[in-house]
């Protein structure tokens, strides 16, 4: 049984394919296009799909996308009547798409935007029975979707409608802030430690938490939503229109420019913004957890890469167990689609549970040497014995190193496989990395990778953080040893490296253990305002463009020395 997944014409697109319930490869269009969050047909990510699997489009069985035009379409309608052209672009858009989606193929399965994001969260955790949590700006109309999942089986058990949305209100947030493009929001979850969260309770008049359970926003504050939140560009990139009008900023300030200083205003806004978003998330979850009864929970969509939040569910709601996939923003809807029409069309048997992000791009040491002689660049070949104690060496001299490792990852943390790495010890780091590679707003936290059976000594709470989905508290004895990886506010948003998972990135973690005492190596993404690195030639020229000290690919090393 083989089903292709596509994410297309939406934000991040990308594409997954799944062979007899297995993922064999994920990754999204912008690594091979090189711009972000790009937003066309995934041609390339299908082709790298259909190669990795070993198989033609014409022996798929099912080719699904993680979109439905009808899905809610009375209400659609009934939304668009409301705006005098409305219905005309309406019509038009959905017409356009379908013409753009359904060329693919006529067996087409459509999947809607929530039911994609419940499936790529349920299917591949490793619970039989669990409550399920879609929540995002917005897809199909839905933008939060509430979910039982047992065995093969998702049940929907609540939606709510566009625009009623917390992704909406964190994103406008984030545009009052002085923070325009989309995907900045993750920049005010950076920025929220500086501040205090003295504004919540003014934010309560904005979004209204409904007793019992759910939300709705006071859409006083917001533009008119029949206008369009988010549209496209020629070169297909998202583009978010303000979001935000005159009443919000009356209450809470003229929106900041790029040139003005952040002043502890804007901190204190941010923290409240986060605080409340947090509030939000975990209302809605109790309220989960009381319609299903059950103490393990599984979350997607773009408001589940609040990893600050994450890491505070299991504190703040009955939840015991929480799953979050790599892909929980958008670019996992490829994924989830192929998932439901696995289980929920194809009847097919339950899918193994993911653990591992690296479903992307593999090169070989052959093919990285030919890459380094064609641009007649100079290189050592070493094994790894030799290897891990000389990249720890460079690292501890206050070297910046970029690791690039077996399969890119699917998602957009870098997990060891695409990552650059430097001594987590140094109080300097941050600077000399933002100084030779990075060039980021000096708020902006960077992440501990930590070897798994060194978690409960480090941080405040041991649970499994495969793919950088939560923030815990650092313990405190411990934040003065790691200050590059430990944020304001005493935390810090972790991956745990499991051997069996990432058998390289835990050697060599295991190095810097027995060199310095300390089974942390700080890990950012490998790019430089751009998508994360995906071949050796993007790598390079990262390299090349940078002060990075040292490169190592594979077993390829390149260096300044």
């Amino acid at each position: 049984m083989i089903i292709l997944g596509i994410n297309a014409y939406h934000a991040d697109a990308s594409a997954a394919i799944l062979v007899n319930g297995k993922l064999i490869a994920a990754t999204e269009e912008e690594r091979f296009t090189r711009t972000k969050h790009w937003a066309g047909f995934p041609q390339q990510a299908i082709d790298f799909c259909l190669k990795e699997a070993g198989v033609t489009i014409d022996q798929v069985d099912y080719i699904c996308v993680g979109r439905d035009p009808k899905a809610k379409f009375k209400k659609k309608l009934k939304f668009m009547l409301q705006s005098p052209l409305g219905v005309l672009k309406y019509a038009i858009k959905r017409l356009g798409n379908a013409q753009q989606i359904t060329g693919i193929s006529k067996d087409m399965q459509l999947v809607e935007h929530h039911r994609s994001h419940l499936a790529s969260a349920f299917y591949p955790s490793p619970f039989e029975e669990a409550a399920i949590l879609s929540i995002d700006g917005a897809g199909d109309f839905t933008t939060t979707m509430l979910a039982r999942g047992k065995g093969t089986h998702i049940e929907v058990l609540e939606d709510i409608d566009f625009p009623h949305s917390v992704g909406v209100f964190y994103s406008a947030m984030t545009q009052l802030l002085g923070f325009p493009y989309y995907g900045d929001e993750y920049k005010v979850m950076g920025l929220a430690p500086y501040g205090e969260p003295k504004y919540v309770d003014a934010l309560r008049d904005v979004v209204r938490l409904i007793p019992g359970g759910l939300f709705e926003l006071n859409l006083s504050y917001f533009q008119s939503p029949h206008k369009g939140y988010v549209h496209y560009s020629a070169d297909f990139l998202p583009l978010v229109k303000p979001l935000f009008n005159a009443k919000m900023e009356a209450k809470f300030g003229k929106v900041r420019s790029k040139e003005q200083e952040l002043t502890q205003y804007h901190k204190d806004l941010a923290a409240s913004v986060q605080r409340y978003t947090e509030e939000i998330i975990f209302h809605v979850l109790t309220y989960l957890h009381q319609k299903t009864g059950l103490t393990k929970v599984c979350i997607a969509g773009g408001v589940a890469q609040n990893s600050v939040a994450n890491g505070k569910i299991t504190r703040n709601t009955p939840f015991t167990e929480v799953y979050i996939p790599s892909a929980g923003h958008d670019a996992g809807i490829s994924m989830g689609s192929a998932y439901w029409v696995h289980h929920m069309v194809a009847k097919q048997q339950r899918s193994e549970a993911v653990f591992n992000a690296n479903t992307g791009a593999l090169f070989s040491n052959k093919f990285i040497k030919a890459e380094c002689e064609r641009l007649d660049l100079s290189y050592r070949e070493l094994p790894d014995a030799e290897l891990y104690p000389e990249i720890v060496q460079c690292l501890t001299n206050g070297g910046v190193v970029g690791w690039f490792n077996g399969r890119a990852e699917f998602g957009p943390r870098a997990l060891g496989g695409r990552s650059i790495i430097a001594d987590p010890r140094r109080t300097d780091a941050k600077e000399i990395l933002n100084l030779k590679i990075k060039r980021r707003e000096s708020f902006r936290p960077f992440a501990p990778s930590i070897l798994k059976e060194k978690v409960n000594e480090w941080f405040e709470l041991d649970e499994p953080v495969p793919f950088m989905e939560k923030v815990f508290p650092i313990r405190k004895e411990k934040q003065s040893e790691i200050p590059a990886v430990t944020h304001a506010d005493g935390s810090g948003r972790l991956q745990s490296v499991a051997a069996a998972l990432s058998p390289r990135y835990h050697a060599l973690i295991s190095e810097f253990e027995r060199q310095t005492g300390v089974p942390i190596l700080l890990n950012t993404s490998f790019n430089e305002n751009e998508p994360i690195v995906n071949a050796p030639i993007e790598a390079i020229n990262c390299y090349l463009r940078t002060n990075m000290d040292m490169l190592v690919m594979e077993n390829v090393v390149l260096s300044r020395k």
